[in-house]
C-alpha cells in the first residue's frame, strides 16, 4: 500500500479533531520541556534527558490520539527514522508508520477506513505534531525497502508505540530476514561518501551542518545502522562487547556525540525552527545560550565553533575506525592479501597496517614512522582500521618527551624532505591528531575560525591547503595550473624550506599581536630544535615574518615607481628570498578561498617579481631607457596592426613620463590605435577589449577632464554590475582624462575572455552615454550584503598619509564589500576636487582594502583632510 500523506490542517475534517484540551496539554508540555532545558546547565546529561523526555511526550500524545481515533483492529503504530531512536530534537520530524495486518489492508481502501486513517493523521497535525506518515503492510514495507535504502534505514530503527505488538514482532522478524548486510553496508558507505562530497569533504566548513556534514551526527548514525544490519549490536556498549570498539573509545564517542546533540538542540531552540546549519547569523546566539563569552579578541561564537570542530574531528576519526572494522567483520569470509613492508608494518590490500596492536606503546618512534612509510611505499592508499585505532589510542604517548626525542625530530624532517607525499601525509597526521601532538604550537589552531571574511577554512585547514598549493608547484603533473610558479619551483633547491614556512605562516593566529612576528619566533625555535642549517632557518623565518609583504606591495603600491621596487628589492636581499616569497604568497592567496585569487592579482604579483628580480640583478636599465624600450615595442605592435608610421605621435606628444611608466607596451599601442582619430573630441570615447590577462574586460575612457568624471565612470560600472579591479588614471597635457580600468562581472558564470566579447559593444555604447550626461550624480546604492558581512562586519577604516616624496597622498580604505562602494568613495573625492592618479582595488572575499594615490589643493589643509576622512567614513559605513 502506498504511503498516505497527511492532509494540511485546513483540509481537516473538523468533526474528527481531538478536544482542545489535548492540544493545549501537548503544546504546553512541550513548551515546558523546552523552557526547562533552556534554563538548565547545558551538559551532555541534560541534553540526553531532554531528548528522551520530548520523545516520550510525543509518544504519549500519539498513543492517546490512536485510541481516540478508533484505528483498525490488529494494526500497530510504529515510530520510525530518527524518532524511532527514542529521542527527539525540538523541531525534528516525527515519522510514524501505521502497520496494517493483511486482513485489514484490503479494507483500508474503502472510504470508511480511509476516513479513519485520515482523521488520525489530521488530529496529529491539529495538536501540533508535524508528522511524516505512511500506511503499509509488512509486505509493502519489505518491497519498498528492497527498492530504496532510505526506507530500509528508516524501518531498521522502528520502535513500537501502540496497537498489536504481535504484528510488530512479525514485522521486525521479516525485516531482519530480508536484510542483506553486505549490500546495505555498500549502499550506506556510498551514500555517506556522496554526502561528504556535498559538504566539501571536511568537518571544518565555517557554516557546518551539525547533522549532515562530515563529523556530524549522521556519521555516527551510519555506523549504528550498518552495525545493526549486520547483527553486531544496537548500542556503543554492545559494539564494544563484540570487539569492534574499545571501552575508552566508547567513552569518547558518547562524549562527542553528546556535544553534537547539545549543539543541535540549542540551535533548534535559538532558530525557533528546524535548522541544522550553524550559520553565521545564529552562531553568536547559540554561543550565548551556552554562556560562552569572548575574550582577548576571541568571539564567543569562535569558542562554540572550536568545541564543535573538536567533536566533529573525533567523530570523523572514530567513524573511519568503526566503518573499516565493520567492513572487515561483514566481509570476514573474503581473504585479504597481506604483505610485510618491514618488521613493524604490513600492506593489507593497499592499507598500511601495524604488525601488532601494541606497536606504538612499545616503540613510540613508530608513530611518525607510520607516515614516512606511507610516503615511501608504492600502492599504499590509506591507513587500516587497526592502524587508525592504534594511533587514536597512542595520543597520550605523544608528550613533551616524545616531542624532544632526537629520533622523532629526524623522522619529522625525513617526512618533510621526501620527494613526494607531503600533502597526504600531513593531512593524515592532522586527521589522526599526530600533527597537533608533535607540533604543539599547531594544536592551538586546530579548528580555529577566521572571521576575516575571505578565509573559508579554519586556520589548520588553510595551512594544509597552502602546503598543498606549494607542493603542487613542484609536481610536474600540475605544471599547467601555474606555469610560471612551476618554472620557478623547478629551480628551487630545497622545497622543504617552503613546506616549513607554509606550516608556520599562520600558526600564531588568534593569540593577539602580529601573527607574522609571533610565527617567526615559533619557526626559529623549530629550526633550532631540528638542527636546520642557519641559512635555511633564516629563510624560513624570513618567509613567515614577511608572508603578507609581497601581497601588500603588489596590491597597494605603485609598481611603476622605481623607489617602490628598489625598497622592496632591498627588503628581499637576493633572488632566492624573492622566489621563495613569491611561491609562498601565491600559494597563500590561493589557499584562502576560491573567490579570493584571480588573474589580476596573479599579474600584479608576477609584475612585482619580475621588476624586483631585475633590480636585484643590477641589470635594470634606467627609467629613460626602459620607457624608450616600451615605446619601441609599442611601435612594433602598431605596425603589426597595419598602423601608419607616426600614428602614435599626436597622442604621445600630450603624455608625460608617468603614463609610459604605468602602462606596458601592449596597452600603449592599444591606446594609440584607439584614439588617434579622436584627440580633439568633445564627447567621451570608450573602448573595451577582453582583458589581456584572460579575465574580465579592459576598458579605456578618453574624455575632456572634469571633476566628477571618475565618479560617473564608477557609477556606470556599478549600475552595469561590474566590479573594478584596477584603475590607472592619467590626465594629458591637453586636459583630457585617459583612464584604463580592469573590470569583471562577479555574477558571470565564467570569467573567460569569450564570455565578455558579447559585452564589449554594449559597454562602449552605454558607458559613453553615461559619461556624456550632465545631470546630477545619483545617490550611491546601498546594495545588499551577504550573511557573512551582516554577522561579521569589518570596522570601516580610512587612512590618509603623504607618500615618501610628500607630493601626493596615499588614501587607504578598508571596509566590508558591497555594491556601489567604490562609487560612494569616488563621489566624495569628486566633491572635493581631489585628483585621482592611481587606484588599487583589492577585494579579499567579502572585505575590501582599496588604495588610492591622490593629489589636490584640499590635501594641503589639515582641517579639510579631516573633513574628507569623516565623509569617507560615512560613505563606507556598514548599514545592516
Amino acid at each position: 500500500m502506498a504511503p498516505l500523506d497527511a492532509p494540511a490542517p485546513d483540509q481537516a475534517d473538523k468533526a474528527a479533531l481531538p478536544l482542545p484540551a489535548l492540544r493545549e496539554r501537548f503544546r504546553g508540555g512541550k513548551a515546558a520541556l523546552i523552557e526547562h532545558f533552556r534554563e538548565s546547565r547545558p551538559t551532555i546529561t541534560s541534553v540526553a534527558t531532554f531528548l528522551r523526555a520530548l520523545a516520550r511526550h510525543v509518544d504519549a500524545t500519539l498513543v492517546e490520539l490512536w485510541h481516540e481515533g478508533g484505528m483498525p483492529a490488529g494494526a500497530a503504530l510504529l515510530a520510525v527514522g530518527g524518532y524511532g531512536r527514542g529521542e527527539l530534537f525540538p523541531h525534528s520530524d516525527v515519522d510514524v508508520l501505521v502497520l496494517l495486518p493483511p486482513a485489514v489492508a484490503g479494507a483500508a481502501e474503502d472510504p470508511a477506513s480511509q476516513a479513519s486513517l485520515s482523521a488520525f493523521i489530521t488530529a496529529c497535525w491539529d495538536v501540533g505534531l508535524e508528522i511524516g506518515s505512511s500506511v503499509r503492510t509488512i509486505e509493502d514495507c519489505i518491497a519498498e525497502a528492497r527498492k530504496d535504502v532510505t526506507v530500509q534505514t528508516a524501518l531498521l530503527e522502528s520502535r513500537f508505540l501502540c496497537g498489536s505488538r504481535r504484528l510488530f514482532n512479525t514485522f521486525r522478524h521479516a525485516n531482519t530476514e530480508a536484510m542483506e548486510p553486505k549490500a546495505f553496508l555498500r549502499a550506506k558507505t556510498l551514500e555517506m561518501r556522496q554526502r561528504h562530497v556535498k559538504y566539501e569533504d571536511t568537518p571544518y566548513a565555517l557554516e557546518p551542518n551539525c547533522k549532515e556534514s562530515p563529523g556530524g551526527l549522521r556519521d555516527l548514525q551510519v555506523v549504528m545502522w550498518v552495525a545493526r544490519a549486520a547483527g553486531l549490536g544496537r548500542t556503543w556498549s554492545e559494539l564494544a562487547a563484540k570487539g569492534l570498539i574499545t571501552p575508552f573509545e566508547v567513552k569518547q564517542l558518547q562524549r562527542h556525540e553528546g556535544a553534537l546533540k547539545l549543539i543541535r538542540a540549542r540551535l533548534h531552540m535559538v532558530a525557533g525552527r528546524r535548522e541544522d546549519r550553524l550559520v553565521f547569523d545564529l552562531q553568536t546566539a547559540v554561543a550565548a545560550s551556552f554562556g560562552y563569552e569572548g575574550d582577548k579578541g576571541t568571539r564567543a561564537s569562535e569558542v562554540l565553533m572550536h568545541r564543535y570542530y573538536w567533536a566533529a574531528k573525533a567523530v570523523t576519526q572514530l567513524n573511519q575506525i568503526l566503518m573499516l572494522n565493520i567492513e572487515e567483520r561483514v566481509n570476514s569470509t573474503e581473504a585479504v592479501p597481506m604483505r610485510p613492508i618491514n618488521a613493524r608494518f604490513l600492506d593489507r590490500a593497499g592499507m598500511l597496517e601495524v604488525a601488532r596492536d601494541d606497536l606504538y606503546a612499545d616503540n613510540p618512534h613508530a608513530i611518525l614512522e607510520t607516515f614516512l612509510v606511507y610516503q615511501q611505499t608504492p600502492g599504499i592508499k590509506g591507513l587500516s582500521a587497526r592502524t587508525l585505532r592504534a594511533l587514536y589510542n597512542a595520543r597520550n604517548l605523544m608528550d613533551s618527551r616524545f616531542r624532544r626525542d632526537a629520533v622523532n625530530r629526524e623522522l619529522f624532517m625525513d617526512i618533510l624532505r621526501q620527494p613526494e607525499g607531503q600533502t597526504h601525509a600531513f593531512r593524515l597526521m592532522n586527521q589522526t591528531s599526530v600533527l597537533g601532538r608533535y607540533l604543539w604550537v599547531f594544536r592551538r589552531i586546530v579548528g580555529r575560525m577566521q572571521h576575516d571574511l575571505f578565509h573559508v577554512y579554519t586556520v589548520d585547514q588553510h595551512i594544509l591547503m597552502v602546503l598543498r598549493n606549494v607542493r603542487r608547484f613542484f609536481v610536474p603533473e600540475h605544471a599547467h595550473e601555474y606555469p610560471f610558479c612551476s618554472q620557478l619551483a623547478a629551480g628551487f633547491d630545497k622545497p622543504w624550506v617552503l613546506y616549513i614556512a607554509a606550516l608556520f605562516h599562520d600558526v600564531a593566529k588568534g593569540r593577539g599581536g602580529d601573527h607574522s612576528d609571533l610565527g617567526g619566533v615559533e619557526v626559529r625555535r623549530f629550526c633550532r630544535e631540528h638542527q636546520i642549517e642557519a641559512e635555511d632557518a633564516a629563510l624560513a623565518e624570513f618567509l613567515v615574518r614577511h608572508h603578507l609583504t609581497m601581497s601588500r606591495v603588489a596590491q597597494k603600491e605603485d609598481l611603476s615607481d622605481p623607489e617602490v621596487i628598489t625598497a622592496f628589492a632591498r627588503q628581499m636581499g637576493d633572488a632566492r628570498h624573492l622566489t621563495a616569497l613569491y611561491l609562498l604568497t601565491v600559494a597563500d592567496i590561493r589557499g584562502t578561498g576560491p573567490k579570493v585569487w584571480n588573474a589580476w592579482k596573479g599579474k600584479l604579483l608576477e609584475d612585482l617579481y619580475r621588476l624586483t628580480l631585475r633590480a636585484l640583478g643590477g641589470g635594470s636599465p634606467d627609467a629613460d631607457a626602459e620607457i624608450e624600450a616600451r615605446k619601441q615595442e609599442a611601435r612594433h605592435i602598431l605596425a603589426l596592426h597595419s598602423a601608419l608610421p607616426g600614428t602614435e605621435q599626436p597622442l604621445w606628444a600630450t603624455l608625460d613620463v608617468s603614463y609610459f611608466a604605468r602602462h606596458d607596451a601592449t596597452e600603449i599601442a592599444w591606446h594609440a590605435r584607439s584614439l588617434w582619430r579622436h584627440l580633439e573630441t568633445r564627447t567621451p570615447i570608450v573602448r573595451a577589449r577582453p582583458s589581456p590577462i584572460g579575465e574580465g574586460l579592459q576598458v579605456l575612457v578618453f574624455s575632456p577632464d572634469c571633476p566628477d568624471l571618475f565618479s560617473r565612470i564608477c557609477g556606470y560600472f556599478d549600475s552595469a554590475g561590474f566590479s573594478i579591479q584596477d584603475a590607472k588614471i592619467h590626465t594629458t597635457r591637453a586636459g583630457y582624462a585617459l583612464d584604463t580600468f580592469q573590470v569583471v562581472n562577479p555574477n558571470a558564470e565564467t570569467q573567460a575572455a569569450s564570455a565578455y566579447r558579447d559585452m564589449i559593444s554594449l559597454v562602449e555604447t552605454q558607458a559613453a552615454l553615461a559619461l556624456a550626461s550632465t545631470g546630477p550624480l545619483p545617490a550611491p546604492s546601498r546594495g545588499r550584503v551577504s550573511r557573512r558581512v551582516r554577522s561579521f562586519p569589518v570596522q570601516p577604516r580610512v587612512s590618509l598619509r603623504p607618500d615618501e616624496k610628500g607630493q601626493r597622498w596615499v588614501l587607504s580604505v578598508s571596509t566590508s564589500d558591497r555594491s556601489g562602494l567604490l562609487y560612494a568613495i569616488a563621489r566624495v573625492l569628486g566633491k572635493h576636487q581631489i585628483n585621482l592618479q592611481l587606484a588599487k582595488v583589492s577585494t579579499l572575499g567579502e572585505r575590501v582594502e582599496d588604495t588610492f594615490l591622490v593629489s589636490g589643493p584640499v590635501m594641503q589643509s589639515p582641517k579639510m583632510q579631516l573633513q574628507v576622512e569623516s565623509e569617507l567614513l560615512d560613505a563606507i559605513a556598514f548599514v545592516p
